[in-house]
């Protein structure tokens, strides 16, 4: 009797391993969707970032939920702070509605063109993936602080050194889905 339940249970393993690689490609399309591809191919066209980064920092900031407001009060599908936003659009000519700023910024298209654009300028000022998405989760500030003390390297070489948990963890995702998506 049990060893018929450890056969049961290792054909069902089986079973279950089979499936995944036979529908490897169709699971990982549900699970890392290509949401909002319109917006997401403008901008990223328009502001010369690449595609499926964006997808996935849209991944990680809000599961593609565009009426996510984070409990730090961040906006939309690209997780976006009032602040931030209004920072953006002034200085790249974005137009922005202020009267009506948060339904503005949870309007995707927008949403998207103002982090794909503050994304760029991440990237433009860090020169690397890796310390442009750390910025994009702790703030400019705290980055520019860690890479004086030398916490971390400008170059990113050693962005396993942050000392958040949160940006850690969050910078390994987005890198993570990226090349998934990469694939995909």
């Amino acid at each position: 009797m049990k060893n018929k339940k450890i056969i049961i249970m290792i054909l069902v393993i089986v079973l279950i391993v089979v499936m995944f690689f036979a529908f490897k490609d169709k699971m990982l399309k549900i699970i890392y969707p290509k949401a909002y591809q319109e917006p997401v191919l403008e901008y990223a066209t328009k502001y010369g970032v690449d595609e499926n980064l964006i997808f996935a920092l849209i991944k990680a900031e809000s599961n593609f939920d565009e009426n996510a407001i984070s409990n730090k009060e961040a906006i939309g599908l690209m997780q976006i702070m009032e602040e931030t936003a209004k920072d953006v659009a002034r200085k790249n000519n974005i137009e922005l509605d202020t009267e009506n700023l948060r339904d503005e910024i949870l309007q995707s298209s927008k949403n998207i063109e103002i982090g794909t654009c503050y994304l760029k300028t991440l990237l433009d000022r860090y020169e690397n993936e890796e310390v442009a998405l750390a910025a994009y989760n702790a703030g400019i500030g705290t980055v520019d602080g860690w890479i004086e003390k030398g916490i971390i390297k400008k170059d990113g070489s050693d962005i396993e050194n942050i000392p958040y948990k949160e940006t850690n963890n969050y910078v390994r995702k987005i890198l993570r889905d990226y090349e998934i998506y990469e694939q995909l």
